[in-house]
């Protein structure tokens, strides 16, 4: 039987975790504002571009004039879930310049309350913007209440996805920069050979084969099925390809990153003071 006094201290544990990332997030108030309107500017020009193409009365897949609006605000959603990965870096960072560092990953101290504690701060941190686009999205293509619900537990994971990565980045940031920073960029080109704001069918053959295979692609392509389908039964029939990359995905990576960290971190330390 598990002791309570130890659930709440490893409850307590994670809050503890959350308020600190809280706090050292808000100190920093206009970088949190641009964090908010870099991904809205990231869909701007997608929002031109495709509606003058689609204006034509062309159609690219399932992108139609009709519909590609709600499919630049769910990018915009995921543009604000990617900021979790900047998170694990910037935050091992800031502990190791302050010489805190291993004050918060030394000892008995589990990894998993690092990776849920930044976690769930950022939800609370994006949680009004992601709100905003939530509800315009569901005013310009409503959908049940069902889906809706379905769609928050699948950015949920999408989420977690991102937290997994995150802390790969971070134990790089402070263990081999030079890695990290490749990484990042390796992480970069990856969003961008996933359709985040443009459809599969615009770019030409070779870039196709290419986006087939990543992973990002069928998990931000699901989020975009739920909601213009809007029947969920229906979405996981067709598209359980998709359904099964992102439930992978977000059970492995969390997994991956923690064991990635405990690797790196045990061969090379803490570089760089």
């Amino acid at each position: 039987m598990i002791n309570s006094k130890i659930i709440k201290n490893k409850i307590s544990q994670l809050f503890a975790l959350i308020e600190i990332s809280l706090k050292l997030k808000l100190r920093f108030k206009f970088g949190l504002i641009l964090s908010f309107i870099t991904p809205f500017i990231g869909i701007l020009m997608p929002i031109i571009v495709m509606g003058q193409f689609l204006n034509l009365n062309t159609q690219f897949g399932p992108w139609s004039e009709n519909n590609y609006m709600i499919y630049q605000f769910i990018a915009y959603n995921i543009g604000l879930l990617i900021g979790v990965t900047t998170l694990f870096p910037n935050r091992l960072q800031q502990e190791k310049y302050w010489m805190t560092l291993p004050a918060l990953i030394i000892g008995p101290f589990n990894r998993f309350y690092l990776l849920f504690g930044i976690f769930f701060s950022h939800i609370i941190l994006v949680s009004l913007p992601f709100t905003i686009f939530l509800i315009l999205g569901y005013l310009y293509w409503p959908i049940s209440i069902f889906t809706l619900l379905f769609i928050l537990g699948t950015y949920f994971l999408v989420a977690l996805i991102f937290s997994g990565i995150g802390i790969i980045l971070g134990i790089f940031s402070i263990s081999k920069e030079n890695f990290w920073k490749l990484s990042v960029f390796l992480l970069n080109f990856l969003y961008w050979l996933s359709c985040i704001t443009y459809p599969f069918e615009i770019f030409p053959n070779i870039i196709q084969s290419v986006i087939n295979l990543n992973p990002f692609y069928y998990i931000f392509d699901f989020l975009r099925l739920l909601w213009i389908e809007n029947d969920i039964v229906s979405s996981i029939t067709l598209h359980a390809f998709n359904l099964v990359t992102l439930i992978s995905c977000a059970i492995i990576l969390p997994f991956i990153g923690v064991f990635i960290f405990n690797k790196v971190y045990k061969k090379y330390g803490i570089v760089g003071y």
